[in-house]
């Protein structure tokens, strides 16, 4: 029958049509050759090494899943169950334009998805030439090295899998994957390894990249990781540790922090949401659900009832005497992940919608304020509370290029959870960290900067001799500092462009998108690739050889969806991890 349908297709076909089944065939006896000559040698091959769904397959030469607990728990709680919710749709109902503007608005971002192609190409060739083996890439020196805490397991080469899925680069997707199935957990020189950064990169970048492509040996990978990570829950309360020590995991000898950042130990419900929902494996949902309890229980007793401090002090279970609250560094993620995992539990779980709107609306509150401008902007920017016993709650006006992600996560927000001003609030900030990548020489943001702000969400008006007397005035009208000038190829401001152009289908973002990136890539590029920079306030900038896994993970993967087809990583089909890894959602 074959060899029938083969005749046809020649007699039917030009003589290209021949080539093309020439190969096919080609391709299948090769493929039936290595087969048959690795199970041929299979005694040869180390024991914990086989050939697994197509894959040369590395097993981890520890396994997690076998080791005993000190604290084993009785009856895990199960994943909910039930039909999935009929949740609002959080992406906007996107047309085809067929008409000549139409056409050549998308031959405009075919334009655009090239070049921001071009620049993860870049880079992804030069960190591959220095070894899969590597975190990191340097940029300018063109070495490979190992972060802290990251266990030398080849971050940059896990994180960026959804990405070459994603801008269709299949045959480099494969080759990566091919050898991050090789990846032996328990070969690393490290004793610890930082449990919140290996599981949004590592675990969501293995667990993105199954949902993407359905390559089992993916998730055989992440189950392993997983089974790993598992272990930081091994504690007297079931609480995690911010680092995950090895060998204490397997003595039994782990126990949670005294003050650990609080989203270290509170980010991982999602990637192990996903987890349990893959293998149908409780074990996973039970403790990140354990950690939520204890959200829940502490949401309204803490110096700013509706948030939670920075610090968490997980050894006793009782809240930290720390008294300052923030959506940027230490607890970014705690508030992210709450919608997100509302989603990806097909909103069964109503205790997350709870969590986010109590936490938002202490935010809006008391850490969102308006800049005071000379042109009265409408924008809004997130600062950092502490709060005094003797006078209550005081704002700083100081402003993180992480806590730019707070714009996607009130949209995210407000969609979910039917709360329209909360969208409004999200394009406000969104528009609001895009105003401060305008406002410098090189046109993208610093690290950390300080504002001056209105006593309300309301226009103020300008105080020229304020500003004079008590900020840098050779900075745009409004600053009042730089206090972090460098920029570290971060991701967050672009992540709620994207957002907020998927949410509101306005092509503004895709313009302000754009505007970023070109800026990013002239302040940032190197022969080899892309590096942080010391300062964006020198157009001639300094690069410090620095280039992060999220670079190539989250920056420009973002950059490139938001040229892209609104189906490509639909919204409403998966959920974005905090390191921009596309979990499927439930349906």
């Amino acid at each position: 029958m074959f060899v029938e349908n083969v005749e046809w297709q020649v007699r039917q076909q030009p003589h290209n049509a021949m080539i093309a089944i020439f190969r096919r065939k080609t391709r299948v006896a090769a493929a039936l050759f290595l087969v048959l000559v690795l199970y041929l040698l299979v005694g040869l091959i180390p024991e914990h090494r086989d050939t697994l769904f197509g894959f040369t397959y590395v097993r981890t030469s520890y396994d997690w899943s076998k080791q005993s607990l000190k604290y084993p728990i009785s009856e895990y709680t199960p994943l909910p169950t039930g039909r999935p919710l009929s949740l609002p749709k959080v992406q906007y109902a996107f047309t085809t334009d067929t008409s000549p503007a139409g056409v050549a608005r998308e031959e405009v971002l075919a334009s655009r998805r090239a070049e921001v192609k071009s620049a993860f190409v870049k880079s992804w060739t030069s960190y591959k030439n220095v070894g899969f083996g590597y975190d990191e890439l340097m940029p300018v020196s063109g070495k490979g090295r190992d972060a802290p805490g990251f266990g030398g397991w080849g971050a940059t080469l896990v994180d960026s899998l959804s990405t070459l899925w994603i801008m269709g680069l299949k045959e480099d997707f494969y080759e990566a994957a091919a050898a991050a199935v090789t990846i032996d957990w328990a070969d690393t020189r490290d004793n610890s390894c930082n449990f919140f950064e290996t599981t949004i990169r590592h675990l969501g970048g293995l667990l993105g990249a199954y949902d993407l492509s359905l390559e089992t040996a993916l998730l055989e990978k992440a189950i392993e990781l997983g089974d790993m990570l598992f272990m930081a829950y091994d504690t007297p309360n079931h609480m995690p540790p911010f680092w995950l020590d090895f060998d204490d995991a397997k003595r039994g000898n782990q126990l949670a922090g005294y003050h650990d950042p609080s989203a270290s130990v509170t980010s991982s419900s999602l990637e192990f949401s996903r987890l349990a929902q893959l293998t149908g494996n409780d074990k996973y949902y039970d403790v990140i659900n354990r950690v939520a309890l204890v959200l829940d229980e502490w949401q309204n007793k803490t110096a700013l009832p509706g948030m939670w401090p920075t610090f968490f002090d997980f050894n006793q279970l009782q809240l930290d005497s720390d008294s300052s609250f923030t959506l940027g560094a230490l607890a970014d993620s705690l508030y992210e992940y709450l919608p997100k995992t509302f989603a990806i539990l097909g909103g069964l779980e109503p205790m997350y919608e709870k969590l986010y709107r109590g936490s938002m609306d202490t935010v809006i509150k008391n850490l969102l304020f308006r800049p005071k401008t000379p042109d009265q902007d409408d924008i809004l920017f997130s600062g950092n509370v502490y709060v005094s016993s003797d006078t209550g709650p005081h704002l700083t006006a100081e402003v993180q290029h992480l806590g730019c992600f707070v714009g996607g996560m009130f949209g995210l927000g407000g969609k979910l959870f039917n709360i329209p001003e909360h969208l409004e609030i999200g394009e406000k900030i969104t528009r609001g960290c895009v105003w401060a990548y305008d406002a410098m020489p090189t046109g993208i943001m610093p690290e950390i900067f300080n504002l001056e702000k209105c006593d309300t969400l309301d226009p103020c008006e300008w105080d020229e001799e304020q500003w004079e007397n008590e900020a840098d005035t050779t900075l745009k009208k409004g600053f009042k500092n730089a206090r972090d000038p460098r920029y570290l190829l971060r991701p967050e401001a672009v992540e709620s462009v994207f957002l907020m152009y998927r949410m509101t289908g306005n092509s503004e973002y895709q313009e302000m998108a754009w505007r970023m990136f070109q800026s990013i890539r002239n302040a940032t590029e190197t022969d080899l690739a892309f590096s942080s920079i010391n300062s964006v306030r020198n157009v001639d900038t300094v690069k410090s050889d620095s280039m992060e896994s999220f670079w190539l993970a989250e920056t420009l993967r973002y950059l490139y969806l938001t040229f892209s087809s609104p189906d490509l990583v639909n919204l409403d089909d998966y959920v974005l991890n905090t390191e921009a890894h596309p979990l499927k959602r439930p349906r």
